[in-house]
């Protein structure tokens, strides 16, 4: 069963799920300051990651395999979502934030040789005509200052480059301990920046319960380990390459729950980028194998 919705469900449903962070992280921001909302979404998920972890008897990395656990999870949590919260806070959209993210194969795809994995010319097209897409949808917004565009990017490479780091490093590691660990080690820094610029504060407390309980269960529990099992079975390009598709639904989400618009340019630049994961995903056919025989002379 594990295995048929690998195969079948894991790509849709994870990009839904990714997509959907955006939105909950702009309503938790909306009512209280980003360190806060991030610190309260580590600090209730740690504890829950951690209790499922042992109620299913994960193996928990040790020593060396620990430390490198912990820096990707800086990396893919505390880097990404601290920039991008913040991001959100100087009022870029949601649908940019996903679309500048969108860059992440081309990211992951420079560190390619770093992880034995190879990127056909096809793919490099791919990458090429999704980045333009972003940029196209990024010229599009003029709500948001320079701060808040270059915070999506510092966010863009703590994913990418804690992805790389974790499949480089610690490739094998127990998805479900390795989801735990990059949240607690998150959690006090995150505490620590709220205490430190004053934002341990709540101004609406209804809608930033609503949108923890979401952010916790859906995008710091569910979303990671979906991202972690993945990491695991398939190479890193072919998970990465599934950011080229949460700008759209990020956009068509941030448009029906938050009424964030939709321009034309926009729209544009979605399609391209989604052109762009169709020439990404494309690999070589593989060559027969009657092909690879060698001659047999006839005698």
């Amino acid at each position: 069963m594990k295995a048929q919705f690998m195969s079948a469900a894991a790509q849709p449903v994870f990009v839904v799920l990714w997509s959907s962070a955006f939105i909950a992280g702009v309503v938790g921001v909306g009512a209280a300051p980003p360190m806060m909302v991030l610190f309260a979404r580590y600090a209730v998920a740690g504890v829950l990651l951690v209790a499922y972890a042992f109620a299913v008897r994960a193996t928990w990395p040790r020593g060396r395999q620990l430390r490198h656990v912990a820096v990707a999870g800086l990396l893919m949590q505390m880097v990404q979502f601290g920039a991008f919260y913040t991001a959100m806070g100087e009022h870029v959209p949601a649908a940019v934030i996903a679309l500048v993210q969108g860059l992440n194969p081309v990211v992951i795809a420079l560190f390619a040789g770093v992880l034995g994995e190879t990127v056909t010319a096809r793919q490099w097209f791919g990458f090429g005509i999704g980045g333009v897409g972003v940029a196209m949808a990024v010229m599009d917004q003029s709500k948001f200052s320079l701060i808040g565009l270059l915070l999506c990017v510092i966010g863009l490479l703590g994913l990418s480059i804690g992805t790389v780091y974790q499949k480089r490093f610690v490739p094998e590691v127990d998805s479900r301990a390795s989801t735990a660990v990059h949240v607690l080690v998150s959690a006090p820094i995150a505490g620590v920046l709220a205490w430190l610029t004053g934002q341990l504060h709540v101004a609406d407390v209804t809608r930033f319960a609503g949108s923890l309980t979401w952010m916790v269960l859906v995008n710091s529990m569910a979303a990671f380990l979906l991202l972690n099992a993945m990491l695991r079975r398939w190479d890193a390009t072919r998970v990465g390459r599934l950011f080229f598709a949460t700008p759209a639904v990020t956009a068509l989400l941030a448009w029906v729950l938050i009424d964030q618009p939709l321009r034309p340019l926009t729209i544009a630049g979605l399609a391209v980028g989604l052109i762009g994961l169709v020439f990404a995903s494309r690999k070589p056919a593989a060559v027969p194998a009657a092909t690879l025989r060698p001659a047999v002379a006839v005698r």
